[in-house]
């Protein structure tokens, strides 16, 4: 501390605080729009993604003005002054790294079996240390900075969309791995995320796996300075495996591992998934809801304890990772049945994420189609082919009728998109009967003409056409899954 430090004038200190309140706000939310004009200043536009860009600008701009004149650093300014300079100088590192970072995270991306180098976090220890951090603060600070970046990255790249529906999945999955103040999380919580487990819902073909990549690909991971690198590679340290593609024999050495003769052709040791998920990972375990009563109850002794035994072995292995998990099924209906143990969701629920359909999103904002038929024909094609979409789009306009409710989700319009690029057609099978469903029921619910049991039965079957499972028939109506299905079937065989 120098002999007599600064105070920072009224205007620079508004400025500064400012600056200081956006790296701990959500930057998928509203409350961060607002910040990024008042950090933008005079030069403020009505779109978000330029009043981002010009205040990262004036952010920037100012910190060289700072370095060039000799007062970058902490020890110049009163205490009251230090923390608000401080995340301004650490918010301006991170954008001078921000093009390097996303070229090492698409780079690290195509390379899940070597750790690269990551040359540039040399000078953003060196900027820190002559700004006054320590060199301990200084690496942890580095870390944080490309975990910032990579959660940025895997939600903003990966789940598109303007709806509110959307914005809302965005600020949730932040929330989920910083949790809603991040200052808590880079004071108390950094090391202890495991203790947080999260449980993602959502009809077949919504997204819940690129979701749970988000979140799991977004952990934090140390720098090694005299290596220069970071210590794991992010692609390798996220573990996904499907639960219902195993039979229940097998199931339990994909989870934990077996020992070499632990059953009929085991003729090696085996590392499952909580063997081979590392203390910087993430382990996602889709469809949860498909797994035995016996299998919940060894997943919920890992979950309280940490531990567990490969098959056939006695010897206690550690684990250290964070545990996602997903399913299609009613959660609630499972339980109510006794096919899903409530102690092994109320493990599982630290946060639970919905995920919205598709048709929830076009009903929202229109604009969700056209922004999903460009984004989906980019990613199939490598190319951004307007007169492509255009034709995507006109075919789509005359062969499904307005309203569709695209119960395969997600997944369906990708399926959809490449049938149209093959055929320029795309008959979905079940339009017609949605649509016949609908001004069945306007016109009798209208005239009076309905018994009880046959307006309910015709719900349940608009319901099952629009979102496919009876699961969520299920959860819209209030009935059990069986009652769901026994009025779907009834009705649909009348």
């Amino acid at each position: 501390m120098t002999a007599n430090p600064e105070a920072l004038a009224s205007g620079d200190r508004s400025f500064f605080s400012d600056v200081a309140q956006v790296v701990y706000t959500n930057p998928f939310g509203p409350a961060r729009d607002q910040l990024d004009k008042s950090v933008a200043a005079a030069t403020t536009a009505r779109d978000r993604e330029t009043n981002k860009e010009r205040a990262i600008r004036a952010v920037v701009e100012r910190a060289d003005s700072l370095d060039r004149s000799g007062k970058a650093s902490l020890k110049l300014y009163q205490t009251d002054d230090q923390r608000i300079i401080k995340y301004f100088l650490l918010f301006a590192m991170y954008h001078r790294l921000a093009a390097s970072m996303d070229a090492h995270i698409l780079e690290q991306s195509h390379a899940p079996d070597h750790i690269l180098d990551f040359l540039p976090g040399k000078d953003a220890i060196e900027w820190m240390m002559k700004w006054g951090f320590d060199k301990n603060e200084a690496l942890e600070y580095l870390g944080l900075a490309f975990q910032m970046k990579r959660a940025h990255f895997f939600i903003d790249r990966s789940l598109i969309g303007t709806s509110e529906s959307m914005t809302r999945l965005r600020m949730r999955l932040w929330d989920n791995v910083f949790t809603h103040d991040l200052r808590l999380y880079e004071e108390i919580l950094r090391n202890k995320m495991e203790d947080f487990s999260t449980l993602i819902l959502g009809a077949t073909g919504s997204g819940k796996g690129a979701a749970a990549a988000a979140i799991g690909r977004s952990s934090f991971i140390p720098f090694d300075d005299r290596k220069q690198t970071f210590i794991e590679n992010f692609a390798s340290s996220y573990t996904s495996i499907n639960l219902s593609q195993y039979p229940e024999s097998l199931i339990e050495s994909e989870l934990f591992g077996h020992k070499k003769g632990a059953f009929t052709g085991a003729i090696e040791a085996y590392d499952g998934v909580f063997s081979r998920c590392s203390e910087n990972g993430a382990l996602f375990l889709d469809e949860i809801g498909d797994v035995s009563i016996p299998v919940q109850t060894k997943l919920l002794r890992v979950l309280q304890d940490r531990e567990f035994s490969p098959v056939g072995g006695h010897e206690r292995k550690r684990f250290h990772g964070r545990v996602i998990a997903a399913t299609n099924k009613d959660i609630n209906a499972l339980r109510r049945r006794g096919q899903f143990r409530d102690d092994f969701y109320y493990r599982l629920c630290s946060d639970i994420i919905q995920m919205p359909s598709l048709f929830q999103r076009i009903q929202e904002d229109p604009m969700e189609l056209e922004l999903m038929l460009s984004h989906t024909v980019a990613r199939i094609t490598g190319n951004e082919s307007v007169a492509l979409v255009n034709t995507i789009r006109e075919t789509i306009q005359t062969t499904i009728p307005q309203g569709y409710s695209w119960p395969g989700n997600v997944r369906e319009l990708e399926q959809c998109v490449r049938r149209i690029i093959l055929t320029r057609d795309y008959q979905t099978g079940d339009t017609g009967l949605a649509q016949d469903r609908l001004s069945q029921l306007k016109t009798r619910i209208t005239s009076g003409d309905y018994q009880a049991l046959e307006l309910l039965g015709d719900y349940c079957c608009l319901l099952y056409e629009r979102h496919g499972t009876y699961e969520e028939v299920a959860r819209r109506t209030g009935l059990d899954r069986r009652t769901a299905k026994k009025y779907i079937r009834g009705t649909a065989a009348n």
